[in-house]
């Protein structure tokens, strides 16, 4: 999972600890994730590398009841080291539109090349099997859309261009966090982190 991916452009770091909060919730009780791995999205993995807003949300995922990993970087998305990964609304959407185009562009230069000769052709024919899995694995109508999560209701927000599978599978997908009762969790778990961070942050004042 990537929060956030657009809805919100400019965030605290508060906000950053509440995606984490979140995305943890929605990775284990729809995706299936049993301990999900919940990190920020940073310019290196060292715990003092990254912005104002970084450094602080990363102090305060440390409060919190979850796995969390620490920073990651983007090829990290990629190699199975995160689950959740959590970024500003901006840089989510950066991130979520260049993997989009990197993927529609990987897929037609390899059409075009394996069309380029009848040997080839027939190498493509070979492996085709291959491909078609890759495919499936990386199509977006498999979940239908991207929900977005802390409103009071169950919103998930499908592509412009999507067709009837993807609106079934956005359903399907909708009705899954109903049945977990999400939002509830959502609620209860959110309220228990600004609790923790509130009790640090008190008990880490200077004595008058």
């Amino acid at each position: 999972m990537l929060l956030d991916s657009g809805a919100n452009i400019e965030c605290k770091p508060i906000h950053l600890a509440h995606y984490a909060v979140m995305g943890n919730i929605y990775s284990r009780e729809v995706l299936g994730c049993k301990n999900p791995r919940v990190g920020i999205l940073s310019v290196g993995t060292e715990a003092t590398k990254g912005n104002e807003l970084t450094l602080e949300a990363f102090r305060l995922c440390k409060l919190l009841d979850l796995n969390f990993v620490g920073n990651v970087e983007g090829y990290d998305l990629f190699k199975n080291r995160v689950d959740v990964a959590i970024c500003d609304g901006f840089v989510g959407n950066i991130v979520l539109k260049t993997c989009e185009g990197l993927a529609g562009s990987i897929f037609s230069m390899l059409k075009r090349e394996l069309a380029s000769s009848p040997q080839r052709q027939l190498g493509a024919l070979l492996v085709r099997n291959a491909f078609r899995a890759i495919k499936r694995r990386m199509d977006p109508e498999v979940y239908g859309g991207a929900p977005l999560l802390g409103l009071n209701g169950a919103v998930l927000k499908a592509h412009g261009s999507a067709r009837e599978r993807a609106i079934t599978n956005a359903i399907r997908v909708t009705t899954d966090a109903l049945q977990h009762q999400v939002n509830q969790t959502i609620a209860r778990e959110i309220q228990r982190a600004n609790e923790r961070m509130a009790v640090v942050e008190v008990a880490a004042l200077p004595e008058k």
